[in-house]
């Protein structure tokens, strides 16, 4: 295909009617719009409420088995002033 058949095949695509629209496409459109943003939304809640409850839950372990204090000595210490 050259580019005269090229030119001519694209004139008749454009003097073609264009297709017809159905008339509820802007309400669906609309309606699928708003779910999207409702389950973005949702999404959004339940990713700061799992931050949230991990970061309590690292807290209460931290708070509980306290990871910065040296662990006791397992051996006992040597004997002084005897």
């Amino acid at each position: 295909m050259n580019r005269l058949e090229r030119e001519a095949a694209a004139r008749r695509i454009m003097e073609r009617t264009p297709p017809r629209v159905p008339p509820d496409l802007c309400a669906d459109a609309v309606r699928r719009g708003n779910r999207l943003l409702r389950r973005r939304a949702l999404a959004l809640r339940l990713g700061w409420l799992l931050l949230f409850a991990a970061t309590v839950a690292f807290t209460v372990w931290a708070l509980t088995a306290r990871p910065w204090v040296e662990p006791p000595s397992e051996t006992t210490p040597p004997l002084t002033g005897w």
